[in-house]
């Protein structure tokens, strides 16, 4: 029996010149490239050159920005030459993705590796890159580890293009020397990626999704433009972990000043983890060598019951589209092409699993033009790429809500509510005609009105966290059932009579107001798009007096807790924006709650009698 090589002198003995390498591939071959930044670039280049050498080899990879126009090969062959297969899980409304469309292979990217692994897809060549052994014979695959390793230990002959640009990376990235068929010494810059375009918009769906992520969360954030400023946003956390399908000099950044520090994740402590980075060359020293980075396969980051072992997983991803239902599209754009579309619904199931996880989609409401809605009555006519059940959290920058266990009602209003007001009229005529909304439900006051996002605020009374926030359209049945609950007394002194129904027609109203002659304020406990309504606070404009009338309610347990007078600060600071003189109320003579509240305005309080009518009045002019 001959004596194996000590793997240093294997490494020599193995050693090829590129072309040489890369002639190794046999027609009607399966070749699979490294992934995103992974890519081995020498070898890809040679492959193009070579590829009349090789007639119908297919070339297997994540769907990616390329650096060599493998696609423009194949078309140009017809297919006869040269197939591509890119896994993409993402609609192919744009351009360049619907001209290619054919070469799609739709899968979630924790899928891919079984597929390789199993030899349903056999591997016959892979082409990756490396770093240079260490001094064991381990080669770390760096950047791109994702579905590479899979590829690598279950391909029939594996190229490896070492480069000493790229970093070695700790975790379950490493290859051996002795798995390896042949070595290719090159050294060249990696892949890199710029910085996402600067959106206002952006911007602002970034603060709104802050106030979703409590400290101690560990996040997911998918690429796109909406998410460095995202992780902007995030900056004022503290103790944030990080298990995520790719990272990014955005990551780098919340790390560098303390805001990641993994220690509260639950599992993998102590441990930033990811499959891939997409990034500057800062972002590669970073990660070189490093003991709170580890890489791990796609069939673990991207395992949903691995996401689910998190504390507080929240997912924040970035899609094109979404219908009144709450169905799904998303799209490859050219800040994203390296990532693809493939591993969204594997966090977005993982993170909705995980104890106290949060599953956010975002979204800006209209394309780049402002020509087009990006939410639409349906997603008829495009793939959907995560279904309709499976989402929870949407923000775009007109508000967030849930919805999660809402109905296909209350699903449409709430996707209208955060619409673009320019397609609001538009998208509640069409619910309408699909069926959506009530045929006899009137056109709402919030088809104009911008959420006043600068109202909200989170108070704490008797240890437990109250929102004190405008109304939104999804709270109509939260707001019926506050005033269901209220004491007999209480409904009295809010509506002058003893009241045992409050029908829907009634709290319309209050929850679909325009924000400007319309207002209410409402308190709300629990778990957002689920809490409960403790408090309301409500104005409505009289034109003809620019004077705004106001009423309010408090559950009985929070009364006499500062609640109110709250609320009325929250109106006054709207209603004097808005321009509105000031405000009237109406009530009854022993009703003190009410006229202390009112006098704890600092304006000059008058007192009048209609009958058995308190009216009380100020104007914002006139201070105390």
């Amino acid at each position: 029996m001959a004596k194996s090589l000590y793997w240093a002198d294997s490494y020599v003995e193995k050693r090829r010149s590129g072309r040489d390498a890369v002639r190794m591939i046999r027609p009607g071959q399966r070749v699979f490239i490294s992934s995103s930044c992974g890519e081995p670039q020498h070898l890809v280049r040679l492959v193009a050159e070579e590829s009349p050498r090789f007639p119908d080899i297919e070339i297997v990879r994540l769907f990616c920005m390329e650096s060599v126009p493998f696609t423009l090969i194949a078309a140009k062959n017809q297919g006869q030459g040269m197939n591509i297969r890119s896994f993409y899980l993402g609609s192919a409304k744009a351009k360049g993705i619907r001209r290619n469309k054919r070469f799609i292979t739709p899968i979630n990217l924790s899928a891919i590796p079984t597929l390789f692994k199993t030899r349903r897809m056999p591997i016959h060549v892979a082409l990756i890159q490396t770093t240079p052994p260490d001094d064991f014979g381990w080669m770390s695959l760096g950047v791109s580890v994702d579905i590479s390793l899979a590829a690598a230990t279950s391909a029939d002959l594996v190229i490896a293009q070492v480069n000493s640009k790229m970093p070695r990376v700790l975790g379950r990235s490493f290859l051996h020397v002795n798995d390896v068929d042949v070595i290719v010494e090159y050294d060249e810059p990696l892949l890199t990626l710029g910085p996402s375009p600067e959106l206002e918009t952006a911007n602002i769906i970034g603060k709104q999704v802050a106030r979703l992520v409590d400290d101690g969360s560990t996040i997911h954030v998918s690429l796109g433009a909406t998410h460095q400023a995202t992780l902007l946003a995030l900056s004022q956390k503290n103790d944030l972990g990080v298990h995520s399908q790719h990272i990014t000099d955005d990551i780098l950044h919340l790390f560098s000043i303390g805001v990641i520090t993994n220690q509260k994740k639950g599992f993998n402590e102590g441990k930033l983890v990811a499959s891939a980075a997409l990034g500057s060359e800062n972002l590669y020293e970073f990660l070189n060598d490093n003991p709170a980075i580890e890489f791990h396969p796609s069939d673990y980051v991207n395992d949903p019951a691995v996401i689910a072992r998190h504390r507080k997983m929240v997912s924040m991803q970035v899609v094109m589209a979404m219908d009144l239902t709450g169905q799904v599209a998303v799209d490859a754009l050219p800040h994203n092409h390296f990532s693809g579309v493939y591993g969204m619904l594997d966090f977005v199931r993982g993170s909705a699993r995980s104890r106290g996880g949060k599953s956010i989609l975002m979204l800006t409401s209209t394309s780049k033009d402002g020509k087009k809605s990006r939410i639409v009555p349906s997603l008829s006519d495009t793939a959907v790429v995560i279904p309709r059940g499976d989402v929870q959290y949407v923000i775009t920058e007109y508000g967030a809500v849930n919805l999660f266990g809402k109905s296909l009602q209350e699903r449409a209003l709430a996707m209208i509510s955060v619409a673009h007001p320019d397609f609001r009229d538009e998208l509640f005529f069409k619910a309408k005609e699909m069926g959506l909304l009530d045929a006899g439900r009137k056109r709402p006051d919030f088809t104009r009105g911008v959420y006043p996002l600068n109202l909200e605020e989170t108070i704490v009374i008797d240890n437990e966290k109250v929102v004190i926030r405008p109304a939104k359209p999804v709270d109509e049945r939260r707001i019926q059932e506050h005033f269901y609950s209220l004491e007999k007394d209480d409904v009295v002194l809010r509506f002058f009579y003893e009241k045992s129904a409050f029908m829907r027609d009634e709290i319309e109203g209050l929850s679909q107001v325009d924000y400007v002659n319309e207002l209410t304020m409402v308190a709300v406990v629990g778990e957002f798009g689920f809490g409960r309504v403790v408090g309301i606070g409500e104005y409505l404009l009289d034109p003809a007096q620019n004077m705004a009338e106001v009423a309010f309610s408090v559950s009985k347990e929070f009364q006499g807790k500062g609640l109110g007078k709250i609320l009325m600060s929250k109106l006054a600071e709207a209603a004097r924006e808005n321009g509105i003189a000031g405000f009237i109320a109406y009530t009854a003579p022993q009703n003190r709650g009410m006229i202390n509240l009112f006098k704890t305005l600092p304006y000059k309080v008058q007192t009048t009698f209609d009958g058995d009518v308190l009216i009380l009045t100020c104007r914002f002019d006139e201070p105390k």
